[in-house]
């Protein structure tokens, strides 16, 4: 089997200033494939590198089951992948709820998937703290930095936290915040007295990378919202519908057997749960709420 992997591009813990993003309707332009491979992005929810490593098996899977090549890229941050989707490069892409919903609005991709993981195909925003910073509600957050992860696109670490705080009547001015690169970043950022709060998912003290590098006994969840429908799977608008409902079944199917089972492990997911445009209404909701944009 051929393999094309993206390069690395290291990622290292970095904070920066918020960057704003435009919610303007785009034309869509017609695909343009180079050839019959099937190409496959998954955004940077974590390091490029460990991103290509933990999906390789699932590609070659499809590649196996469909015969025919699979691509699989990432990218190094959020900023770089979004121009990927509006360009069409993916015929199948896993991004996050925001994502999707924009790229459902602006470009016609249709999600037919979404993750389930520690048995949980739901997920929720949280604001963490450090148990010995004497923050224990929402209102302690006056004057404070708070951390997001991901940067204004991040669906559960900065739009659903920035929700949490809109209903308990915080606006911007009544605290600062900053940017990490990734969710589990923002967590080890406030670890680390880099910041006061993180905003970020609900199973962020789960995740190996935050087990190994900090005391997760240290950290305590001060608010969380309704559980979400969790990462979205999605194909584009260009894809065969027949091939659509191919994938979707073989991925499904997964759970179904050992080999299938090892394949969602090396994932870190625990199943590919079937999935339909309305599951995303909520977070329609919160994002008119946070951001004034209707999708």
């Amino acid at each position: 089997m051929r393999w094309k992997l993206c390069t690395a591009i290291p990622v290292f813990l970095c904070l920066a200033l918020a960057t704003a993003h435009a919610d303007t309707p785009q034309e869509r332009p017609t695909a343009t494939p180079a050839d019959d491979s099937l190409r496959i992005g998954i955004f940077p929810r974590r390091r490029q590198t460990l991103t290509l490593r933990l999906f390789t098996p699932l590609a070659r899977f499809l590649e196996a089951e469909l015969q025919r090549k699979v691509v699989l890229e990432s990218a190094p941050d959020f900023a770089s992948f979004w121009p990927r989707i509006a360009d069409y490069r993916f015929d199948l892409v896993h991004f996050n709820q925001y994502h999707y919903l924009r790229s459902h609005r602006d470009y016609g991709y249709q999600v037919i998937l979404r993750n389930e993981e520690f048995g949980e195909s739901t997920i929720a925003g949280v604001l963490l703290a450090r148990r010995d910073s004497g923050i224990e509600t929402l209102a302690d957050l006056r004057g404070r930095k708070i951390v997001f992860g991901g940067g204004r696109m991040a669906m559960i670490s900065y739009i659903v936290p920035t929700y949490l705080l809109r209903k308990a009547g915080l606006r911007e001015g009544d605290y600062s915040y900053q940017f990490a690169l990734t969710p589990p970043k923002a967590a080890i950022a406030v670890y680390y007295h880099q910041a006061a709060v993180a905003g970020t998912g609900h199973r962020i003290l789960n995740l190996p990378i935050i087990k190994k590098e900090l005391d997760v006994d240290d950290l305590h969840i001060i608010a969380q919202s309704e559980p979400l429908a969790h990462l979205p799977w999605a194909i584009s608008p260009h894809m065969d519908p027949a091939l659509g409902r191919r994938i979707r079944a073989l991925m499904i199917s997964l759970r179904d057997s050992d080999a299938g089972r090892a394949i969602l492990t090396a994932a870190r997911v625990t199943a590919f749960v079937p999935t339909q445009d309305a599951d995303y209404d909520p977070h329609r909701r919160i994002v008119r709420e946070v951001l004034n944009e209707q999708y």
